[in-house]
Order: C-alpha cells, then structure tokens, then sequence
C-alpha cells in the first residue's frame, strides 16, 4: 500500500520522498530512473503551495482545468515550469490550453486534434506535443478513445504539421490494491510499443500512466510520466 503523506511532512520532503520511491521502482525493473518525469498535479492548491514545490526542485507541473490552471501561471509564470494538461479538455478551451500549456495529456477526438492543429497555425505555435488518452477499462465516467477508436484518431496526426503525436496517457480504474493496476499499464505499454513499431510517434513514444496511489507499479511497468497529486501536496483543498 502506498504510503500516506505526514502532516508534518513539508511539500519538500514528500517531493523527495516520491522521487526517492520512483528511483526505486525504476531500479527494480532494470530501469534509468532519470527516463521518468515526475509530474506534480496542484489540482485545488494554491500558487504558494505549488512554489513550494518547485522550490524542492519540481520542474513539471499539472493541472486537470484549463481554468484554474490561467490564474496560477499567471501567478507563477508561464515559464518558471513545464505545464502539462492532464484532465479532460473541451474543444471551446482549446485556444487557452495552446497558450497555456507545453504538453497536452488527454486528446481524444479527431475535432480536438483538428481544431488544437488549426489555432497552432492561427496562433504561430510552431510545435504541441500531445498524447492520446486510452480508456482501456470501457468506464463510461472517464474520458480517453477505446482501441476501436484508436486507428481513426491516429490518422488524425497524418496531416498535422504543428500537433505533434508523442505518447499515451490512460487512467485505470481504482483498486485499493495498486498492484490490480497491472495489467493496464502492460497493456497501455503494449500499445505503445506496436504503434511505435507502426510508425506513429515522433519520438520514443511517452507513457502517461500512475498517479499517487500506483505510480510504483506504473514506473515498474514502463511509465516515462508519472502524474502526483496527493503524495506531494496533500489532500486537495479549496482555492
């Protein structure tokens, strides 16, 4: 079971701690521990609260709301971190999050990719990189495009000369054990290695997957991205 953060724990510390138990995970699996970016999700807390963090040497930062996610960079600024968007993006927020953010997590629809390529060239952004959310369990809560789905998407980056197709992101069920995680995260690995071998990424192919409560099994399974929320800052709070 994943360790609960103290209360008496600074953010520091439990960055540390996060980064300490990722390093381990990735050497149980014959891993480079520096092949994962640790990505710390400040969903509901504060820009004091995220400056903490980054002060403990954070250099990636989520958010799941377009929203919320304006005023804190406004707050900290666009370029003291790397901003990724993890949650579920609505095509009318799609102009903000190409201003707003370096990496986008959870396309899911050929309109999103079309529209996110058309303001790129609108708004001369040369290059956004973005993964494919993948809802491998069939939830009907959870955004992400099922494997069915999936050849229609890809096609979708063929004509894209600004959106830049890097990787893919899911979000598994929750299982008190992390360990019943698994097999999504092999299965999300799989995929990407038989679409890397097709040809589809630009680049090694990012896995997005893990978050506070399975990211060790996540990282054992193959995660370059790994999405921590709780474990570092806590339980979620008001703005």
């Amino acid at each position: 079971m994943e360790a609960k953060p103290s209360a008496l724990q600074t953010i520091g510390e439990r960055f540390e701690d996060v980064r300490a138990r990722i390093n381990a995970a990735a050497e149980r699996a014959s891993r480079a521990p520096d092949e994962i970016k640790l990505i710390a999700i400040s969903k509901t807390h504060g820009a004091a609260i995220v400056l903490e963090a980054l002060a403990a040497g954070a250099t990636d930062l989520g958010e799941n709301r377009v929203q919320e996610a304006e005023s804190k960079i406004n707050e900290i600024g666009r370029n003291t971190a790397r901003w990724h968007l993890v949650g579920h993006l609505q095509t009318n927020k799609a102009r903000r999050a190409v201003e707003l953010f370096d990496v986008i997590h959870s396309v899911d629809s050929v309109a999103l990719i079309e529209k996110l390529e058309r303001i790129c060239v609108e708004a001369e952004r040369g290059e956004l990189p973005v993964l494919v959310q993948v809802d491998l369990a069939g939830e009907q809560t959870k955004s992400g495009v099922d494997s069915a789905s999936l050849p229609t998407l890809l096609d979708a980056f063929t004509v894209c000369d600004r959106v830049r197709l890097v990787g893919l992101m899911t979000l598994p069920p929750f299982f008190e054990d992390p360990e019943c995680t698994r097999p999504f995260f092999k299965a999300l690995r799989e995929l990407r290695d038989e679409l890397k071998a097709q040809g589809h990424f630009q680049g090694p192919g990012e896995l997005s997957m893990g978050m506070s409560h399975d990211f060790e099994v996540a990282v054992e399974e193959g995660a370059t991205m790994v999405r921590v929320g709780t474990s570092i800052f806590g339980e979620r709070s008001e703005l």
